[in-house]
């Protein structure tokens, strides 16, 4: 049996909110990941909510990621590296000149536009990476995370 849209989104937000431990399979993780970005959308509609939105999505969908990297034998933990990286390039990416500016003759200094760009293209290949990585069918056996997950026909 393999697990259904609803039953992956009540299980990543009810069950397993902040479970860090186990495995998670495809239907689970992907089910849940297409329910946080179509959330997304429907949030960024409303204004402010999509700050709310993403920090009550945070937790589940890290946790979720974990356990699905843990599915196919690799430790969770990583799942932090493609969002460290965005996070750092969102840090030290150079702000845009305003109109005054630009009249001015003033723009960013090239090293900082050139560091933003070497992170981000860092940053795209690591999630390039990951993707493929939380694309991988499950390990059919028991690994060092824990048993298959019980959908494990994905």
């Amino acid at each position: 049996m393999t697990m259904d849209f609803t039953t992956a989104v009540r299980t990543c937000l009810t069950q397993k909110y902040a479970t860090f431990q186990g495995r998670a399979s495809r239907p689970e993780y992907w089910w849940f990941i297409l329910a946080v970005v179509i959330g997304s959308f429907v949030a960024l509609l409303l204004g402010p909510l999509s700050i709310l939105f993403t920090l009550a999505v945070l937790c589940p969908a890290l946790a979720v990621g974990f356990r699905r990297l843990q599915d196919t034998g690799r430790p969770g933990w990583w799942i932090v590296f493609p969002a460290g990286l965005g996070l750092i390039n969102s840090l030290i990416a150079p702000d845009m000149p305003d109109d005054a500016a630009i009249a001015a003759g003033q723009f960013p200094s090239t090293g900082s536009v050139l560091l933003s760009g070497l992170i981000g293209i860092v940053g795209l290949v690591v999630s390039l990476v990951f993707l493929w990585w939380l694309t991988r069918p499950s390990d059919p056996e028991t690994n060092q995370y824990g048993p298959p997950p019980a959908s494990v026909s994905d």
